[in-house]
């Protein structure tokens, strides 16, 4: 446990650090959307394109980690809605549209900003590929899905298959607009060809790939700062920390569950392909997902506060998961 730990502080470190530096003003707010920025749009598709460029498709997307993901996702969004939805207008739980964005946070780890440097941290580069396909499945399919539902009339018992599938194809537009994909696929093509990037062009990716990790953690903290200052309510402990243990304890059983079943159907699942899921679904939540329920005009303070109990306990959840699963450093 300590050698996990040695990995793990350094990481939910930087978070806090980030967190403090705006806090204290020594970093002004006014910097967050750069440093997102920054992150979003130049050193984390850096970092994706070189690990796309460096194994072959088939280690990206395996269809069978992907089905078990997917099936996951599916089921995390499914529970988390029917934990917390309105059933009656004077029954406990929430709106569909809060809802909706509790079930995203719920089953969109935080891959991106942190799942990568921490996991390669803990168990090398071979993490890449598995990872690859998750991030995919997050921002293609499972945040399509919870936008389009979080759209949805009011009145959601009375909303149409076509309210759904406009507003999943609406979703899925957006997501395209994300540059992560485009860097995965692009360092696909790029193996796949046998192409070489010239030198300088290399290097560049290089040295914004390397700030990934320092700057995404960083601005995590700052992110979720910014968050919780703009955060339009006062939610009870009741409305937010059931989301945030059925992210860090429910997801990853999840992933454990589809990996055994797809090995007891004879998909030959291996143990580091299905530790990966594993530990990426153990994550906080997405730190980004409070910028999109206060775009939407969903409840961003629950959000916010999901997010956040969600990295705090992370810090343990995640390190007794790996070494209940054997990760020794």
């Amino acid at each position: 446990m300590q050698a996990i730990l040695a990995v793990t502080f350094p990481f939910f470190a930087l978070v806090l650090l980030g967190y403090l530096a705006v806090q204290r003003r020594m970093l002004p707010e006014s910097a967050i959307p750069g440093l997102n920025g920054f992150v979003l749009f130049f050193a984390l598709p850096c970092m994706l394109f070189r690990f796309g460029a460096s194994m072959p498709l088939s280690r990206l997307l395996d269809p069978v980690l992907i089905s078990i993901y997917l099936g996951g996702a599916l089921l995390m969004v499914l529970f988390t809605i029917a934990l917390t939805l309105r059933r009656a207008p004077d029954g406990p739980g929430v709106s569909m549209k809060d809802a909706a964005f509790g079930a995203l946070v719920a089953a969109f780890p935080n891959s991106g900003f942190m799942g990568f440097p921490l996991l390669i941290g803990l168990l090398g580069e071979g993490v890449a590929g598995p990872l690859i396909g998750c991030i995919l499945i997050d921002l293609v399919v499972t945040s399509s899905l919870c936008l389009a539902l979080a759209q949805l009339r009011p009145a959601s018992e009375t909303a149409t298959r076509h309210d759904l599938f406009g507003s999943f194809l609406r979703a899925l537009r957006g997501a395209f607009s994300n540059p992560l994909p485009w860097a995965i696929a692009l360092g696909a093509a790029v193996a796949a060809t046998g192409l070489a990037l010239p030198g300088p062009v290399k290097e560049i990716v290089r040295l914004l790939g390397d700030a990934a990790t320092p700057v995404a953690l960083f601005t995590i903290g700052a992110v979720l700062w910014r968050a919780q200052q703009h955060a339009s309510t006062r939610s009870p402990v009741s409305a937010y920390l059931p989301v945030a243990l059925v992210k860090l304890l429910i997801h990853p059983l999840l992933m454990l569950a589809g990996g055994v079943i797809a090995n007891a159907a004879g998909a030959e699942v291996s143990q580091f392909a299905l530790l990966v899921l594993v530990l990426n679904a153990a994550l906080p939540s997405a730190s980004n997902v409070a910028i999109l329920a206060e775009r939407y005009g969903a409840d961003n303070g629950r959000i916010t506060r999901i997010i956040m109990v969600s990295t705090v306990l992370a810090f343990v959840t995640f390190s007794v998961i790996a070494w209940a699963f054997g990760v020794r450093k």
